[in-house]
């Protein structure tokens, strides 16, 4: 069945009260982005957990003088995330507005 009129305009305030924030995203990124805080912000916890590992060891490499291999691409990727955040985000956003639509649907 189609959702209502009433029910899609609800469905979209909810995602607009609801979703991940772009800007908060970049907040995040900007403080902590080199341990992959705001990929688990926006739902990505497995990449969020392999960049922290990477952080923790680029960290250890630089602390060390060792495996300094690590430290250029744990940069690298910061830096990539930084244009493919608005993207995660918008990602983020349709897949909770789908659930809420699927969860409406299934309601009626």
């Amino acid at each position: 069945m189609s959702l209502t009129t009433e029910q899609q305009l609800l469905i979209e305030q909810r995602v607009a009260n609801d979703g991940k924030s772009t800007l908060v995203a970049y907040l995040i990124w900007f403080f902590a982005g080199f341990f992959g805080a705001h990929r688990f912000y926006l739902d990505k916890g497995n990449s969020g957990f392999l960049m922290l590992v990477f952080a923790v060891f680029a960290c250890a490499a630089l602390l060390g003088g060792t495996l300094l291999f690590l430290v250029v691409p744990s940069f690298v990727w910061v830096v990539i995330d930084f244009f493919l955040i608005p993207s995660m985000a918008s990602q983020s956003r349709d897949e909770l507005r789908t659930r809420l639509m699927r969860n409406a649907d299934s309601d009626q």
